[in-house]
């Protein structure tokens, strides 16, 4: 049923697409006890902790191409039960105002996740030694009917962070952000807020409609989920419907980092000031993948030019690192406009990248 395979002084057990790892007591010894497992839920057995972890699979010895495609292909698990940490989709493009197709961003994204592997190398992150992860499949959303979607997504991620789990989220267009949020804050009171994107999306109406991908953060600010003076959006650009189009987010008291702010220089100070900004109290990612510049990202709705760079992106995800972070998401891609593949996989990356800067994540 599974291979044992030595490596180091550890035995790797592989099985139905995910590993087990057992210490072994000398360096020259394979171990070969009994390994309880089934193909839906493998645990991983760490030195470091007598906790039952899960771990993705090596492609040293499994094919990235073979198994199901589940985010990082970790196991799947029907709910967020026992989990530190979920990667969860959220299938929905009914709320965009351009180009539809997000909702097919969770499962590629899940797809081009098969190229990540489990530790991080420039950081150092062992998020698989630290925190149980499994991917929990998507939220069961109503395509014909964004309200009734919304209410789905609250009760589900009510469900989420009712465990404890932080959620990690593939989007999806950015309407979801919003019902994440109330859940989310129904927890935790006002969070703090990241928010990467091309856009504020502090609209109160698009078409006489209050709810869409260009109005959570005016909804959130609405129903007192935000604390508002650690609110931080980097990356905005684009032309406006007024002079000044981020007059409504300063008002507010968050602050407003324009992309022509960002260009040509590394975001590792920005990142120092918004730590201070947003300090010990619960705060919440929201990444959207149009921060980026097209030419690195051109899978997506409403695309901006002279946007972010991958590098960038990733300066303000790690700069992330020992904040209280009670959830994330990656928005907005959209395969339909990714021939390459390459936005989905900048998409998957960075989710990794938000799972590496959780809390209680353990470093090397």
């Amino acid at each position: 049923m599974f291979s044992l395979i030595k490596i180091a002084n550890k035995t790797r057990a592989v099985f139905g697409g995910s590993q087990i790892w057992k210490t072994c007591a000398s360096p020259r010894v394979i171990c070969w006890e009994d390994v309880h497992t089934d193909q839906t839920n493998v645990t991983a057995i760490r030195r470091m902790s007598g906790k039952g972890l899960n771990a993705p699979p090596s492609a040293e010895f499994v094919a990235r191409v073979s198994g199901i495609a589940t985010m990082c292909k970790l196991p799947f698990q029907k709910t967020a039960d026992g989990l530190d940490a979920a990667f969860v989709g959220v299938p929905i493009d009914t709320g965009t105002s351009n180009r539809p197709g997000a909702r097919f961003g969770p499962r590629h994204i899940r797809a081009e996740s098969a190229m990540l592997r489990a530790y991080n190398s420039w950081t150092r992150a062992a998020p698989y030694e630290s925190l149980k992860v499994a991917d929990i499949g998507d939220i069961n959303v109503n395509l014909f009917d964004l309200k009734d979607t919304c209410k789905r997504i609250r009760e589900g991620y009510r469900e989420i962070v009712a465990t404890g789990c932080i959620p990690l989220t593939l989007g999806g267009d950015h309407t979801i952000a919003y019902p994440i949020l109330q859940a989310v804050a129904e927890r935790h009171g006002p969070v703090g807020l990241i928010h990467v994107d091309a856009h504020a999306d502090t609209s109160d109406m698009i078409l006489g409609e209050k709810i869409g991908h260009g109005t959570p953060f005016r909804r959130c600010v609405d129903e007192g989920l935000l604390d508002c003076k650690r609110v931080v959006q980097i990356g905005l650009r684009g032309p406006g419907y007024s002079p000044d189009n981020y007059e409504w987010s300063r008002a507010q008291g968050f602050r407003v980092v324009e992309a022509p702010e960002c260009w040509h220089k590394s975001l590792v100070p920005l990142m120092e000031e918004v730590r201070a900004q947003i300090g010990t109290g619960p705060v919440y990612l929201s990444f959207d993948i149009d921060s980026l510049d097209p030419a690195f990202a051109p899978g997506t709705g409403t695309p901006e030019i002279a946007g972010l760079t991958p590098i960038q992106g990733l300066e303000i995800i790690r700069g992330c690192r020992g904040l209280n972070l009670v959830g994330c998401d990656l928005v907005e891609v959209a395969p339909p406009y990714d021939t390459t593949g390459n936005t989905a996989l900048t998409g998957a990356n960075l989710l990794f990248e938000m799972l590496c800067v959780l809390p209680k994540v353990k470093y090397y």
